[in-house]
């Protein structure tokens, strides 16, 4: 069943996005295999990024690979045990698993250089001993992930499991963007702590480097992941949630415009998923920009609200498709401002918190106030007006709420679009607060003004086409919501490549959009943000080590790559579109 699904998606869209991946993944395989030739203990450091990876990895993409679901299974009668086996072997195919495999082909260079170290019978040995530990390592990776979603999705079945999954997964992703910050915090900033190779990512290189007991750790946590992961399906396949109606207080609203504003508030307390992903963006914003602190750098604390707003705006990002059907109630709606509404619970979920996180941690850090104080007004007017623009017209449709059945992470079948639409969020929102920066930057307070005047036409301004599209093409939102497909003639509102690109320019297209963000804002803005203040000699920011005369031309070189990348990326898909509708 799995090789037939991917014989059928590797087509248009998804074929495209999977050829990305698996450049990029080799890539990464390629140099985790290199790695292998070098001294120290840097491949099992490598390794216990790739078990990361597969951990956390399918929080931020829907729950990971569900091509196959348990549910699918559920009245075949299968005991939990030969399921979780069935789907086990499933899952091992698929372009994830293979590049995983190809990385993990490091340990067979390492056998081989044993016997170059320790003599030829040793390296055939440590060599034989490589070929089981790859598939057992493999099989551990994916168990991993398979029990962290689990774990996750009945987490979500609670207001409070949702929230604490949340600030879990925040402080994850902060520990791994920030994690050379740890590193030089613990003086390893060219050696690797000796602990990594004992995780349990290391434990195939432990048996070819001759501790065999390795290999049996290995296969007893295996059985154990696959009975964990078997009693969890259980409770998945037979969950059968019925909400409550205890305690809910009717809604007073006299107006349309008002119904929808207490709407959206009830929302944003009630279901699951919002609560975990506010619960990430604050969380997320606070400890990437709280991790400097480990090395004695408050800099980075005033920038803890402005990364909460573009991460709340990320997740956000497809809030008409995340909600499904439920457009048909503002349809049948006379009056009412859907989008008007939407923006004001937005703004009055996200807006206290981010201005309370921005002037403590300013007035904690001694930042700059004019900067922080703009970015943050701009972000906020811009993050409202965008997350209306873009849900309506790039709406990627989602399941219904009442539809997500035993994992609550998958809010949309097309995973690829959803995360394509998240990036996006971030880099256009980030773009919303560059005139106040660089008003509070040269002018001081000045900022402040500009600041609050582009957040404040962002708001309304974008709201406005949006407005418009929902007004005049509701029941075609509606229609794709509901069935996953534009009405005929209708293609303009998906976030969707191109049929028309030929595969080459679909890879170009989704690396441009997916990695051009990274010259842009920490190689080019920030690191222009760290120059101006002074502060030299900032770990990867490449501006920050030159010389004097160098630092703005490389700073606002690696904006005009960045933005670049965006717009080849845009214009190739622009381009597309255009010759697809005509």
């Amino acid at each position: 069943m799995k090789v037939a699904v991917l014989r059928h998606s590797v087509k248009g869209q998804q074929g495209g996005m999977m050829a990305s991946a698996g450049v990029l993944g080799a890539l990464l395989a390629g140099g985790t295999i290199f790695l292998a030739f070098l001294d120290g203990d840097w491949l099992p450091a490598a390794y216990a990024v790739w078990m990361l990876g597969w951990i956390i990895g399918p929080v931020f993409s829907g729950g990971g690979d569900e091509t196959l679901r348990p549910e699918f299974f559920a009245l075949l009668g299968l005991r939990p045990q030969r399921m979780a086996g069935g789907l086990l072997v499933a899952a091992f195919v698929g372009l994830a698993p293979a590049i995983s495999l190809l990385a993990l082909a490091g340990l067979i260079v390492a056998g081989v250089r044993e016997g170059v170290e320790h003599g030829a019978l040793t390296g055939v040995v440590a060599v034989l001993v490589a070929v089981p530990a790859m598939v057992m390592q493999l099989a551990v990776f994916v168990l991993l992930s398979r029990v962290t979603v689990a774990l996750l999705g009945l987490a979500l079945n609670s207001r409070l499991g949702a929230i604490g999954a949340g600030v879990i997964n925040g402080v994850i992703l902060a520990f791994l963007g920030q994690s050379w910050i740890f590193a030089i915090a613990m003086g390893q900033g060219r050696e690797i702590p000796a602990f990594v190779q004992f995780l349990p990512s290391g434990w195939g290189l432990l048996a070819v480097r001759g501790n065999y007991l390795a290999l049996a750790a290995m296969a007893v946590l295996i059985v154990l992941l696959l009975a964990a992961w078997a009693a969890l399906l259980t409770r998945r396949t037979g969950a059968n949630r019925t909400p409550s109606a205890r305690g809910r207080r009717p809604m007073r609203a006299s107006t349309p415009h008002g119904a929808v504003v207490a709407k959206e508030l009830r929302t944003w307390t009630r279901d699951l998923v919002r609560n975990h992903q506010l619960a990430f963006a604050l969380t997320y914003g606070v400890f990437f920009a709280a991790s400097p602190l480990v090395l004695g750098i408050p800099d980075m604390l005033p920038l803890a609200g402005p990364i909460f707003i573009m991460m709340a705006a990320a997740m956000t990002a497809n809030a008409y498709g995340a909600d499904g059907t439920a457009l048909w109630l503002t349809l049948m709606t006379p009056g009412a401002s859907d989008v008007r509404g939407r923006q004001l619970a937005w703004l009055a979920v996200v807006g206290p918190v981010a201005l309370v996180l921005a002037v403590v941690f300013t007035a904690v850090a001694d930042g700059s106030w004019p900067l922080v104080l703009s970015a943050t007004f701009a972000l906020l007017g811009g993050a409202v007006g965008l997350v209306a623009l873009l849900s309506v017209t790039g709406l990627v449709p989602g399941i219904d709420p009442k539809n997500r059945g035993g994992n609550p992470l998958r809010t949309s079948e097309d995973d690829g679009s959803a995360t394509g639409m998240a990036y996006l969020m971030l880099f256009v929102v980030a773009l919303t607060a560059v005139p106040a920066v660089l008003v509070a930057v040269w002018f001081g307070w000045w900022g402040v003004p500009v600041g609050l005047l582009t957040g404040a036409l962002c708001w309304w301004g974008l709201g406005l086409p949006a407005e418009r599209r929902l007004a005049s093409s509701g029941p075609e939102l509606l229609h794709l919501m509901r069935t996953g497909r534009h009405p005929e003639g209708d293609k303009s509102s998906s976030f969707k490549v191109p049929d028309n690109l030929s595969k080459t320019q679909q890879t170009i297209v989704w690396i441009c959009l997916s990695l051009g963000a990274i010259p842009l804002i920490p190689q080019g803005i920030l690191a222009a943000v760290f120059v101006s203040n002074g502060q030299l000699g900032h770990s990867w920011f490449l501006a920050t080590h030159m010389p004097p005369g160098l630092r703005y031309p490389v700073a606002i070189g690696f904006m005009l790559i960045g933005a670049g990348m965006y717009g080849t990326g845009g214009w190739l898909w622009q381009r597309a579109k255009k010759a697809e509708a005509g």
